[in-house]
């Protein structure tokens, strides 16, 4: 089963306490679509100025990422942001946005893109997301919001959220949708709003995903490097959502074991700038890493102390 994924394909510029990087390939669907190509194959709706050549084409490419559905604009530059981050990595602190081509961003999904049977609606204007998914014919949907639209266009993202599926956010974004500090009172309410399942990225400390039924969390990966952070929820996603898609299962057991994925491929981000990391990536790393994040949360059920036996 292939994914459709709509959204950013920018250019970053960013620092850390550990380097930087000048203007090197972003966006969310950039590293969302690299991370499920690992899984299965995904198709990008994106828009890009004509500084996007064939350099930063062939990242798509290599992994076999379909960009027929990429809009060119001539004349124009794409989507840029800069940002610089402390030793507190949760904590992006922007210093320039230039939306440029992504000011005007009006996707329509071609008939392939269309009959995408799993659809992911990047962080981009609730009211477009709505449009897409109204194009959409897929048959499990996820979307990404984040505190600006949150905070300026609340009845749109309320609408947005009855016609998808999964929620995938921070944990800061669903205490503020919520307007509620308690993380699980918050994702009550928010399934309340329509998504069947809702997942909160909690960067270093981990996942959890909830319904009004289960409940589910995993740490992070444990790194002792981490260089840059940019796009590690956009990674989660991709890792996510592409193993649903590859075993074309939405089943509880099914989505721990996406959650798991997803917390991989977001580690694997965040040790190097860009897509550097995952660009080198193998399978048998991300196997590997699976299996290491599963033994560290693996515990086995073991025989009750006698003093909590006899107070029974």
């Amino acid at each position: 089963m292939s994914i459709l994924v709509v959204g950013s394909v920018a250019f970053d510029s960013v620092k850390t306490p550990f380097g930087e990087r000048e203007k090197v390939i972003g966006g969310a669907a950039m590293y969302f679509s690299v991370a499920a190509s690992f899984f299965t194959d995904v198709r990008v709706v994106a828009v890009v100025g004509e500084d996007f050549g064939p350099e930063q084409e062939a990242l798509f490419h290599e992994r076999r990422i379909d960009i027929s559905d990429l809009e060119r604009v001539p004349g124009q530059r794409s989507f840029f942001w800069k940002g610089e981050y402390g030793y507190d990595l949760n904590v992006a602190h922007t210093l320039d946005t230039q939306l440029n081509v992504f000011a005007d961003f009006k996707p329509t999904l071609s008939e392939a893109a269309r009959e995408t049977p799993y659809l992911f609606l990047g962080n981009i204007q609730p009211g477009l997301q709505i449009e897409v998914r109204n194009q959409s014919k897929a048959r499990l949907v996820a979307a990404d919001t984040m505190n600006y639209w949150i905070e300026k266009t609340p009845e749109e993202l309320r609408e947005m959220l009855k016609c998808i599926d999964i929620l995938i956010i921070n944990d800061t974004e669903a205490r503020e949708l919520a307007q509620e500090s308690n993380l699980v009172r918050a994702a009550r309410l928010i399934l309340s709003f329509g998504p069947k399942r809702l997942v909160v990225k909690r960067g270093e400390y981990g996942a959890a995903t909830f319904t009004k039924n289960s409940y589910f969390a995993t740490p992070a990966y444990p790194l002792e490097d981490v260089f840059d952070p940019t796009g590690a929820g956009d990674s989660f996603a991709g890792g996510f959502m592409g193993y649903l898609a590859a075993t074309n299962a939405d089943d509880e057991a099914a989505v721990r074991r996406a959650v798991i994925y997803g917390s991989v491929m977001a580690s694997f981000n965040v040790e190097e700038f860009s897509c550097e990391r995952t660009r080198r990536l193998t399978y048998d790393e991300i196997n590997a890493r699976f299996r290491e994040l599963r033994a560290i949360t693996h515990f086995e059920e073991a025989e009750m102390p006698r003093r909590l036996l006899a107070n029974e």
